[in-house]
């Protein structure tokens, strides 16, 4: 039975092939100086830079620079980003690139008019923004997080060694955002594999919670078979429109919080991950990658039948003659096998991760409570050790 919820989100999308032309709708809508935000600079050897730039320009808007954001945006890049916006009254915040520069432009946006120290607030006290936000738009180039459509901002304080994330509420998410599948074609194989495996879990974070027979669960199955039968494909033949599209567009309901209605969500392969993150620097999907098997063996017997479910209905195991057991167990080995073909399978030592990292990782670990067993401390240093 499903429980009592709400459900509003208040982001614009435009999906396609043609979808930035509508930055021209946009744009009016605010003032004069716009915070160009991006990456390592792929958007400019790829053009992109340049067709919204110009833009940009013939909407007469001032465009302010922020290049550079990182794969694991930081907190010192955050006060960066907030020193550029104050400096010259930006009106609006584009993200132009992944996830992260989307991420990193929510953190600039509840920052900007912010008395106290961002990270302090929003990131180790988890309180909501109480001041005057900027507005986000994004032109996403890469599949995976979702964060063109929820609030939610990711940021890594190096000097702490802590990697956290914050989900804001709706007044944070971005105002609009523009969504072509041929912008991600550019992309590393490795990188695109990497944000497949990122939407996968987020399907899998709120799928495995709750034992009731819901809506939810039904959406998140045919999501999950989607990110398989797409990827797939997409490693067969890169340039596939698609089979990108189908990816990029699973990505955006992965974690638009539609498919964690009614369910009480179980994030602990993201706190696992993202401390492993804040340790080696490693790309986020990837670090998921290498601690889920291990983390949902761990859990399996606390959530038989929805494992059970999710063998039979995700990977299409036979039940006849098995224990529920042998039913569930081969649903993961049919998971792992899916890694491996799209080449996701890894460990944390193929992350940069040693033995000697462990306790610390454990410890710089939130434990939640949202799925079928609580972790002790103890549990939190197995998963991590059989990950290794």
């Amino acid at each position: 039975m499903l429980g009592n919820f709400s459900f509003h989100n208040p982001t614009k999308l435009y999906f396609g092939e043609d979808s930035l032309k509508y930055l021209n709708e946009e744009l009016p809508k605010y003032g004069e100086a716009v915070q160009l935000i991006y990456g390592g600079g792929s958007i400019k050897r790829n053009g992109l830079y340049d067709e919204v730039v110009a833009i940009l320009k013939a909407n007469g808007k001032r465009i302010v620079e922020d290049g550079g954001v990182m794969p694991n945006p930081t907190a010192q890049k955050v006060r960066e980003g907030v020193q550029i916006a104050r400096e010259n009254g930006v009106s609006l915040l584009l993200a132009v690139g992944g996830g992260s520069c989307c991420d990193y432009a929510k953190a600039v946006s509840v920052s900007v008019n912010c008395k106290e120290d961002p990270w302090d607030k929003y990131f180790m006290r988890y309180e909501e923004p109480d001041c005057e936000i900027l507005p986000v738009g994004c032109v996403l180039t890469m599949a995976g997080t979702g964060s063109e459509m929820n609030g939610g901002s990711v940021i890594t304080n190096r000097d702490m060694k802590l990697k956290i994330g914050h989900v804001f509420g709706d007044s944070v998410m971005p105002k609009f955002s523009i969504l072509n599948p041929r912008y991600t074609m550019s992309l590393p194989m490795r990188q695109v594999t990497s944000g497949v495996y990122d939407i996968f879990n987020h399907i899998c974070e709120q799928y495995f919670s709750g034992t009731d027979d819901n809506v939810s669960d039904d959406l998140a199955e045919a999501l999950m078979k989607s990110v398989v039968r797409n990827s797939l494909v997409a490693v067969e033949d890169p340039q596939n429109y698609e089979a990108r599209s189908n990816i990029m567009w699973a990505a955006t309901w992965a974690l638009n919080t539609l498919i964690s209605r009614g369910k009480t969500t179980d994030w602990m392969v993201h706190m696992l991950g993202q401390a492993v993150g804040a340790y080696t620097d490693a790309t986020h999907g990837l670090t998921l990658a290498a601690v889920s098997l291990p983390y949902y063996c761990h859990i399996l017997p606390y959530g038989l039948q929805k494992f059970v479910r999710f063998a039979v209905n995700v990977w299409g195991v036979r039940p006849e003659g098995k224990s529920d057991e042998e039913i569930a167990h081969e649903g993961l080995a049919a998971l792992q096998n899916w890694m491996r073909q799209i080449g996701v399978a890894v460990t944390l030592t193929d992350l940069g991760a040693t033995p000697e990292m462990i306790e610390g990782i454990a410890k710089a670990t939130i434990i939640l409570k949202g799925g079928y067993k609580v972790l002790t401390r103890d549990e939190v240093i197995k998963i991590l050790t059989e990950s290794l």
